[in-house]
């Protein structure tokens, strides 16, 4: 008889919206003595899709549960049912400090809850940052390699850890094709800018030459167009006319460190559905 899990799980749906949907689902929890603590459910009144996250509480049979509640849904269904464990990622850098020491202190000291398995980098400029957290540091240089091969060489070291995601904080290389298939909806980029706005090199010094008025950052999802996957979240600072493009960089900093920090938070807790080109964050 499958063994009942009484952690928190997170059940997740996507399908094509009908009546009648969340009152069945909430019925079927209830049947399993399933306490909800929390629900947030969208309709997309566009494409007729159906998002819904609901975290649960009790004795679990999983695989029960899901053969009761597809009862109720519509053809090409994604559901799952999550445990909340504690998940792994990979922060991949190249030589700025800012985004990877945010992102060491929070999970060291409680701010995010996630192990930080590795950091890989193609320069040695942050290793001793990283070596005093105790966490392991890999320098796999590009020098003399091909893209697909240096690629390949980051493929097979971040598989040894099987981290749930994998962290570009700042990593100053494009991606090939075949990496990004390797790890689909698992690659969160920080990028320094407002995207779609300032998208390939020296975002900032393009944001001076227009004399915009605010810059930003976004976090995303990798995918085989540059800087276009997915946006997970954004924010923008004030900036004017007396700024320079190295002090629209200096200000840049700190809301790139947050946005990258808060799109994290919302994946590692499954608020983040990917449809299409967008996101869903419930």
């Amino acid at each position: 008889m499958p063994q009942k899990n009484t952690r928190r799980r997170i059940l997740r749906i996507a399908c094509r919206d009908a009546k009648g949907l969340v009152a069945n689902i909430t019925t079927v929890c209830y049947q399993h003595q399933l306490n909800i603590v929390q629900n947030n459910e969208f309709v997309d009144h566009q494409s007729g899709q159906f998002f819904m996250r609901t975290e649960l509480e009790g004795m679990v049979n999983e695989e029960a549960l899901l053969t009761e509640l597809d009862t109720f849904f519509p053809e090409n269904t994604y559901r799952e049912l999550l445990d909340t464990r504690r998940r792994r990622i990979v922060i991949m850098v190249t030589k700025e400090a800012h985004c990877l020491g945010d992102l060491l202190m929070k999970s060291t000291y409680g701010g995010l809850d996630v192990k930080i398995a590795a950091v890989i980098s193609n320069h040695d400029t942050l290793q001793s940052l990283v070596e005093r957290f105790d966490i392991p540091f890999h320098l796999i240089s590009h020098k003399g390699l091909t893209r697909a091969q240096h690629d390949q060489q980051l493929i097979t070291q971040i598989d040894q850890y099987q981290p749930d995601y994998i962290v570009l904080a700042k990593y100053m290389r494009i991606l090939t094709p075949d990496f990004v298939q390797h790890y689909p909806c698992k690659i969160i980029n920080i990028h320094h800018s407002f995207l779609p706005a300032f998208i390939g090199a020296r975002p900032y010094h393009q944001a001076w030459e227009r004399g915009v008025k605010i810059i930003g950052a976004t976090a995303h999802y990798v995918n085989d167009n540059l800087d276009e996957g997915a946006i997970i979240t954004q924010d923008v600072i004030s900036v004017d006319h007396s700024y320079t493009p190295e002090d629209m960089m200096h200000a840049g900093c700190d809301v790139e460190k947050n946005v990258i920090s808060k799109a994290l938070y919302l994946v590692l807790t499954q608020h983040v559905f990917v449809y299409g080109n967008r996101t869903i964050i419930l």
